[in-house]
């Protein structure tokens, strides 16, 4: 349930209002508007129908949340989340571009990667240390070391780290080096994980999972944003589908119906939706053009000699074309390169 307060309502009446709801032990979350005060009611909500709320001061009206998600709700919070990391920006009227490659590999590649993607104003490198991968015989990451390859990288150019958490283990591990954590879509169901992400406090892409509905993806941010951690960002990256020539399918109708229901940005990940590095240019283009906050891109020095996903990452003559014709595009839906 949300309590919309009327638009002269004193900071008294919400806070008189906010009172009455912690005494029956509910939480209450405020979210303030350019025009409107609301106050989001999480918890039993069956314990207010004597407390006549409507009749309190400065209260406008009830509005009951049917949809099993509360927190990430647009009729929760209207106004669109922005999400902040090291001074810059995911959300609003930015097109952020989140780009690296799909494993961190050596010291050398990373560093290589993040000059060069530096050097194009790219401010998100990615890279994988943990890989849940579908063979227990690929190549599973380098851990730790993998890690300290990245901060080293983020050191030197002043980019924010993201990289996947893939169990607890690698959370505690991970939590001194990184900005920003990736839930990967194998995890989006891990509920313990995403409580303990949700706990550490720094702002996490969730990616959507493999077969998953938008309302269980947005559940699952539900159970990050419930620990008390609203930086979340979602990441379309394909579903599974009877189709073949493509490695996913990306759901592009996707963003406008995340934008209907939740004001959390939503990235779109097209190297994984598609497994075919051709298509990423065309999937990016239609990213600005439906909504999405920005992109995840796998961009390889070398794609022919990665250790994991070259068929779908771009070198960096193609990532660099990539976003001159991303440009004017940018331009033509009102999107700022928030590269």
């Amino acid at each position: 349930m949300i309590i919309v307060m009327k638009p002269d309502a004193s900071q008294n009446n919400i806070q008189r209002v906010i009172e009455v709801l912690e005494k029956k032990q509910l939480k209450a979350h405020l979210s303030t508007g350019k025009q409107l005060t609301i106050i989001g009611v999480v918890g039993d909500k069956s314990i207010l129908s004597e407390s006549n709320l409507e009749a309190m001061d400065g209260v406008d009206k009830l509005v009951p949340i049917t949809e099993s998600y509360k927190l990430s709700n647009r009729k929760f919070k209207p106004e669109p989340s922005v999400i902040k990391v090291k001074g810059f920006t995911i959300g609003g009227n930015s097109f952020s571009v989140v780009a690296g490659p799909c494993s961190v590999e050596s010291r050398e590649q990373i560093l290589e990667t993040a000059r060069f993607l530096k050097s194009l104003g790219v401010s998100f490198l990615r890279g994988g240390t943990f890989k849940p991968r579908t063979s227990p015989y690929a190549f599973q990451g380098l851990g730790q070391q993998g890690l300290e390859y990245l901060k080293e990288a983020a050191d030197e150019t002043g980019m924010a780290i993201v990289t996947e958490v893939t169990s607890l283990k690698t959370l505690e591990i991970a939590v001194d080096y990184v900005d920003v954590f990736q839930i990967g879509a194998r995890n989006m169901h891990s509920f313990e994980l995403l409580k303990e992400v949700g706990k550490a406090g720094k702002p996490v892409v969730l990616k959507r999972g493999l077969s998953a509905t938008i309302d269980e993806w947005l559940n699952a941010a539900e159970y990050i944003m419930r620990e008390g951690n609203n930086q979340v960002i979602l990441c379309e990256r394909g579903i599974r589908t009877f189709e073949t020539a493509t490695r996913n399918t990306l759901d592009i109708s996707a963003i406008p119906v995340i934008r209907s229901k939740s004001h959390l940005p939503v990235l779109i990940d097209p190297s994984h939706a598609t497994g075919v590095r051709d298509y990423v240019t065309p999937l990016c283009k239609a990213a600005l053009a439906v909504g999405s906050d920005g992109i995840m891109v796998e961009v390889h020095p070398t794609p022919s000699k990665a250790l994991s996903d070259g068929a779908q990452s771009l070198n960096f003559e193609e990532f660099q074309n990539m976003l001159s014709e991303l440009k004017p595009l940018a331009d033509l839906c009102g999107k700022v390169m928030s590269k």
